[in-house]
């Protein structure tokens, strides 16, 4: 009789003890997966995805209340560069180094959001416009609105096209009475970036590229 029950009793520690084992190795498991590179990647991806989403809102809100389209035509075309804020600055681009306090109203409404939702948040931003440089559309060029510096790794992007008439008025400090249409045939002083490539009233599609990455 005693020595059924040590034989049991040596089973039940054994089965014990084999519980134990699996429980620490599937603790073991856990930990080893929880630092694994891939969750790393994992958040890394959700807070690009994050972003990319909110720059498309950025774009789609400023393109449908008007800010977009003010922004890039806030132009001095005898300079033939983007005019800053305030104008006695002579016509210097505003975006090549944006300080601290962000774009300081030289983009008005599109530069506020901007500041809002990247700047104030250690996001940096560059804002680039697609464009043909002749009526031909033999070249795109890309055209700097904004350059905060070469952007990380981990950088997105968004982008809206904005359709831009003949009878557009630049919004650069002293060109207000200028049109794209007068500057493309030479009734208006000075020069767009983008050519005269549409038909009928419009004058050209300008694609707006946002890229941000954090600082």
């Amino acid at each position: 009789m005693g020595s059924t029950d040590d034989r049991a009793q040596a089973h039940t520690l054994e089965a014990f003890a084999a519980a134990i084992l699996l429980v620490a190795g599937l603790t073991f498991a856990l930990q080893a997966t929880a630092v694994t590179p891939l969750s790393a990647s994992t958040s890394n991806q959700h807070i690009e995805n994050q972003q990319r989403a909110v720059a498309g809102d950025l774009l789609a809100t400023s393109a449908e209340n008007g800010d977009l389209q003010a922004a890039i035509l806030r132009w001095n075309p005898e300079n033939e560069t983007f005019a800053s804020s305030p104008p006695e600055v002579d016509g210097e681009g505003y975006a090549r180094a944006a300080g601290p306090n962000g774009f300081d109203g030289a983009l008005g409404g599109f530069g506020e959001a901007l500041n809002r939702t990247f700047i104030d948040r250690q996001i940096a931003v560059n804002v680039e416009l697609r464009h043909y440089n002749t009526t031909a559309r033999t070249e795109r060029r890309t055209t700097s609105l904004i350059d905060m510096g070469t952007p990380s790794d981990n950088a997105v992007t968004a982008t809206r096209t904005v359709a831009l008439a003949n009878d557009t008025n630049l919004t650069a400090p002293g060109y207000e009475s200028s049109t794209l249409g007068g500057l493309a045939d030479g009734t208006d002083s000075g020069e767009f970036y983008a050519a005269d490539t549409g038909s009928g009233r419009l004058f050209a599609y300008v694609e707006v590229r946002i890229v941000v990455w954090r600082m």
